[in-house]
């Protein structure tokens, strides 16, 4: 396995909470050590970072791979080009595929196509209950042993609570993650957008922001009798903040990811009923994104996430409400994310603890870091090039994007994965 050496870069260090300047070697695959630490062998590979930010790579949750069942819209080949363009180099992937992955038989398909077909990492979460269709859980710890890392029914909340608490028990004496969308099923049924004025005046069916505080507040409840360890996959509402503080100080193992998409837009931009903006929640308003912005900055909010949702043109050329939710995001997410280093919110640091360190220390993942013996896990990036977004450019086969003809700043140069590299031209 060929030595690196990186010289010239700025190393975003998420541990430490700091950028340095200085030199990174990378040993058989990884990080062998740093600065003047540094005894470099015969024949090793200079890389010179031309004074561009080195960072770990990211760990995206909750990515979807269409495999199986609509490998039309997204393969794990395409999705890990996607991935390694992107700088994402461990995709941690939903279950919300045809059929649904809840057998080991089924995660064993996933695992094995992903190691022939993708360039990056690629972990597995599991469903929660058979078919998500939330009536029987599945067998959590078969589960565990084919390799699934956490367990989950994405955007299908388990309406049956006495289901959802057995779940939650077994899933404690596994010491299995579970994660969640907090949402109350019953409001949200058939909304498209967020409620208020602009719902109102364009017509489309609207969910309250309450909906994601009840769906949290009922999980909440149900974490204090069981004691299981927990990850609300989406907070996107300052309505549902006080109440993850409060689960926090009250000692629960509970975490909290948002999306991409709502830290860098809003309910307007839906204008006039472009269905590139609909996902799952909905876009909220723009005090709802301040807040989580604020949140994730005071670390109430841990991870960031792409929610990589493919849907092919048939599925989005539809009317707003009968279009279908989603939008892939793993080759946006570092530009779209920058947007909050460029505006002043958040430092690099920030973002990459939580767009790396914290989603890897959560599912106990040893990458997501730049200290000696991590795996050399690394994105070069460019945060200053600017850009115009082509989506037909984009590596994924669906190319519902938002961020269409958007003008951009950051560009990943290089992606390595175990030390090897995986995209770019140095």
């Amino acid at each position: 396995m060929t030595t690196l050496l990186f010289t010239d870069v700025h190393m975003i260090d998420p541990e430490a909470g700091s950028v340095t300047h200085g030199t990174l070697l990378v040993k058989d695959g990884v990080i062998a050590g740093h600065g003047a630490e540094i005894v470099v062998p015969e024949g090793t590979r200079v890389i010179d970072g031309r004074g561009k930010y080195l960072a770990p790579g990211i760990v995206d949750i909750g990515v979807k791979v269409c495999e199986p069942g609509e490998r039309h819209k997204e393969s794990f080949k395409s999705a890990g080009l996607a991935a390694a363009a992107g700088g994402v180099t461990t995709m941690v992937t939903r279950p919300d595929t045809a059929p649904v992955i809840d057998s080991p038989e089924t995660l064993e398909f996933v695992t094995r196509r992903a190691n022939e077909a993708a360039p990056v990492n690629v972990v597995p979460m599991a469903a929660l209950t058979k078919g998500r269709e939330g009536r029987e859980m599945t067998e959590i710890g078969f589960l565990q042993d084919a390799g699934a890392i956490a367990f989950t029914d994405c955007d299908h909340v388990v309406s049956d609570t006495k289901v959802l608490s057995r779940a939650l028990t077994y899933a404690r004496s596994l010491n299995a993650l579970v994660m969640g969308h907090p949402q109350d099923p019953g409001l949200s049924l058939g909304a498209a957008v967020t409620s208020g004025k602009f719902a109102s005046l364009r017509g489309l069916p609207a969910v309250s922001p309450m909906a994601e505080r009840m769906g949290l507040d009922r999980d909440i409840a149900l974490l204090e009798m069981t004691g299981a360890k927990y990850h609300f996959d989406q907070i996107t509402t300052a309505r549902a903040l006080p109440a993850l503080e409060r689960a926090r100080k009250n000692g629960l193992d509970v975490t909290a990811g948002t999306s991409i998409h709502h830290l860098t837009l809003n309910e307007f931009d839906v204008a006039d009923y472009r269905t590139f903006f609909k996902v799952k929640p909905p876009l909220r308003s723009e005090d709802d994104r301040l807040a989580i912005v604020e949140a994730l900055r005071h670390g109430l909010i841990d991870v960031i996430g792409s929610f990589h949702t493919p849907q092919d043109e048939e599925s989005k050329r539809l009317p707003f409400e009968e279009a279908a939710s989603g939008a892939v995001g793993l080759e946006t997410f570092l530009p779209a994310v920058l947007r909050l280093y460029h505006s002043g919110d958040l430092t690099l640091p920030q973002l990459f603890r939580a767009m790396s360190l914290n989603p890897a220390k959560r599912l106990g993942l040893p990458c997501g870091r730049l200290s000696t013996g991590a795996p050399a896990d690394l994105v070069l990036f460019d945060a200053d090039a600017p850009f115009v977004l082509d989506r037909f450019k984009l590596h994924s086969k669906s190319k519902n994007t938002p961020f269409d003809t958007q003008r951009m700043q950051g560009k990943v140069l290089s992606t390595f994965v175990g030390g090897k590299q995986v995209f770019g031209e140095n």
